[in-house]
């Protein structure tokens, strides 16, 4: 498929080729591998696993939720290869049930985006933080207006990128991809050379750190069972992301190919090399009961026990960097989600949001992904609420298009893309629907409860603001809507 196809194919669907189409294959893949980034998720919620069950959480754990990952994955790219649009998710759900759908899962997919970008670029200033403090020897605990600064410059610094091109925001992600893959790999062999001997048994081995036990990252809980399944909370918030590769098909050349591609490898490359990074840390931790009573320094205080200060000081620059890369891939990601529902009349001042700048990007919109990332980590500054809000945010907007395409494949849906899954599509829709009701159920728990009303409020405000008048104004995708149905008309 050239370039001529791509562009044919999306006129198809009802849109002009507005956006630069200059993404290959890799650059593709590199800006999901960027925002799941390993580096950041993995290492800045290692104690929301670890302080569970200790290493089991990590040993068992994470590649339980990373197979069911794959599997979300790969139902997600089968609907990309055929639906080859930004947006991705908004469209599909659309297309599959309807634009009430398409409507709900936009919102969801743009306030989890927006959830995960305030919670990554915390989690850098939280790690800038611990760094400080590991170099002048005593924990810091900066005021909230310290926060909300460092929130300004890095979520900025990320939107003036952003704002100057694909291309420049290409270069980023495509280095961010090769850096994440050296860094990881250089750590984790750092960790098995200075953590000799290695205590391989406590992959698999089980203890209750919940309450003081664990740092108080988790209240007292006599069920083991319950702990074990708390800590699928950290794979889950790690593997998130990858619908970025959706969100960016309209600039990826042969996208119906490269886009499914991208989703794919970026879940199973951050699977494999998460899951051994991560396991280096437990293998040469000395103590995992006293690494466990850190709390949110757990991390901190095994990367000191075992690595040289010189070295751990490299590591931890290193590892910063990453995370400011990842940050700046999610707000590409959301700025696309933003400029593709505004392009069909779903927010408020769409015509201005729709507009696309002097370098071929939404300008306007990567500015208000920004700002509304900056005043949502003010609102609620505590990192595990933004943490968890974002995670259930955006496994919603997955799981929605997932159940609708596991209704309609076969039926409804007959006309599928390039890349596809065959017989095995249907029972993989259903396994993901089930595991992400599951996840979305768990993240919901004491301490986070404070996200069932988050989410009780949005569900309700939702539904007012549709059955109040939008049901009539938002038009929807028309042209894919059109298409879909004279697929399956008789």
């Amino acid at each position: 498929m050239d370039e001529g196809e791509d562009q044919r194919l999306l006129e198809s669907m009802g849109y002009r080729q507005e956006l630069s189409r200059r993404m290959n294959g890799f650059s593709n893949f590199a800006i999901s591998f960027s925002i799941i980034c390993i580096l950041a998720g993995g290492i800045t919620s290692f104690h929301v696993g670890f302080c569970t069950v200790g290493g089991a959480a990590i040993g068992i754990g994470w590649p339980l939720v990373a197979l069911f990952s794959c599997a979300v994955a790969a139902t997600m790219a089968q609907v990309a290869s055929a639906y080859p649009t930004a947006g991705g998710l908004y469209h599909w759900a659309s297309v599959l049930g309807g634009k009430g759908w398409g409507w709900a899962t936009a919102w969801f997919n743009l306030l989890g985006l927006v959830a995960v970008l305030a919670a990554i670029n915390v989690g850098l200033f939280q790690f800038l933080v611990g760094m400080v403090g590991w170099y002048v020897g005593e924990p810091l605990q900066p005021p909230l207006w310290i926060q909300i600064v460092a929130m300004i410059a890095i979520t900025g610094l990320q939107a003036v990128a952003n704002a100057h091109g694909i291309r420049w925001t290409t270069r980023c992600t495509d280095f961010s991809g090769y850096w994440i893959f050296l860094v990881a790999t250089l750590l984790t062999a750092a960790m098995l050379w200075w953590g000799w001997p290695w205590r391989v048994w406590q992959l698999w081995e089980f203890a209750n750190y919940s309450g003081p036990a664990g740092g108080d990252i988790w209240p007292p809980q006599s069920n083991v069972w319950l702990l074990f399944a708390m800590g699928f909370l950290l794979p889950a918030y790690t593997i998130t992301g990858f619908d970025a590769s959706a969100h960016v098909s309209e600039e990826t050349k042969q996208a119906a190919i490269e886009t499914p591609r991208g989703i794919i490898r970026s879940v199973i490359l951050s699977a494999i090399a998460g899951w051994l990074m991560l396991a280096s840390f437990v293998i040469a931790c000395p103590d995992t009961a006293e690494a466990a009573r850190q709390g949110p320094n757990a991390l901190f205080w095994i990367l000191q026990q075992v690595l040289p200060s010189w070295l751990l000081g490299v590591f931890l620059i290193s590892i910063a960097l990453a995370q400011f890369f990842c940050g700046l891939a999610t707000v590409t990601s959301a700025s696309r989600m933003v400029f593709a529902f505004a392009r069909d009349g779903g927010l408020p001042a769409s015509n201005w949001l729709q507009q696309v700048g002097r370098w071929q990007t939404p300008d306007r919109a990567v500015w208000v992904v920004a700002i509304l990332a900056i005043l949502f980590s003010v609102w609620t500054p505590v990192y595990s609420t933004i943490t968890m809000v974002s995670v259930i945010f955006l496994y919603i907007s997955y799981v929605i298009p997932t159940f609708l395409g596991g209704i309609a494949y076969g039926r409804r849906w007959t006309q599928m893309g390039p890349w596809q899954l065959g017989p095995a599509y249907r029972p993989l829709a259903a396994l993901s629907v089930i595991g992400c009701i599951g996840l979305i159920a768990l993240g919901m728990l004491p301490p986070n409860d404070r996200a069932l009303w988050v989410l009780a409020a949005t569900i309700v405000a939702l539904l007012l603001t549709w059955w109040g008048g939008q049901r009539q104004r938002f038009p929807g995708p028309k042209e894919l809507l059109e298409r879909y149905r004279s697929q399956i008309a008789p």
